[in-house]
């Protein structure tokens, strides 16, 4: 990763100023989706899973559940569009990604960056080879340069969706997120976040030159990686 001033001092500034005021300016929409939570499952409002982040130091990463309370510690890894184990809010939450909200407080505290490579959980970062573990130079990030694509949706098509997402869509995911980490930029990082916000309140987001590896994703048979709850 290229040393500036940002990558040293700006980007965490930015990440705790913006975090900070985000969660004061969304508290009321935070407690509104957290009753929605409780009210229409069993079970509480957040999810909390283990993730590799800066440096391949684990954390707890933060989210609204999003799926049936016996469902979290069962099954795959992997949510495909379409898994049975979503509730009918939890659908729509991670549609929105508003499901993610919660993780403006893993920024705040440093565990997180507002724009970064997508945490993985260990079972898959433990088979980094040496040269992806190098995206552990940088902060995970909220939102990232592949945020336009809809994993679930490819992995649906696709019958062993651990080994596809593995062999396939994580190395993928990956050289995207590499690219990233080795030149971090504050324009690179606004234009990330107003790309993302523009997906989510305005119309789909064009294709970047980064996000051109995925391309060719269905010949080798891709989220904010979608583990299970992401």
């Amino acid at each position: 990763m290229t040393s500036t001033f940002y990558t040293r001092f700006g980007k965490r500034w930015f990440d705790a100023v913006v975090s900070f005021v985000g969660l004061l300016l969304l508290s009321p929409l935070l407690l509104l989706i957290a009753i929605g939570v409780r009210l229409t499952s069993p079970g509480p409002a957040l999810f909390s899973q283990i993730r590799t982040g800066l440096f391949e130091k684990p954390f707890r990463i933060l989210k609204f559940r999003t799926m049936k309370t016996a469902s979290q510690h069962s099954g795959s890894l992997i949510t495909a569009k379409g898994d049975p184990r979503v509730t009918p809010l939890g659908r729509w939450l991670r549609k929105t990604k508003l499901d993610e909200l919660p993780q403006l407080l893993n920024v705040f505290v440093g565990h997180m960056s507002l724009v970064g490579p997508r945490p993985e959980v260990p079972l898959y970062t433990s088979h980094y080879s040496e040269r992806q573990k190098q995206v552990f130079s940088a902060r995970p990030g909220i939102t990232g340069p592949s945020i336009e694509f809809d994993e679930e949706e490819l992995l649906a098509s696709h019958p062993d969706r651990e080994h596809f997402y593995a062999s396939a869509v994580m190395p993928a995911k990956l050289e995207v997120q590499l690219a990233y980490s080795a030149n971090i930029r504050f324009s690179e990082d606004l234009h990330i976040l107003f790309h993302t916000l523009r997906g989510l309140f305005w119309r789909p987001v064009p294709r970047s030159p980064r996000s051109r590896s995925f391309e060719n994703l269905n010949a080798v048979s891709s989220v904010s990686s979608h583990a299970s709850e992401e």
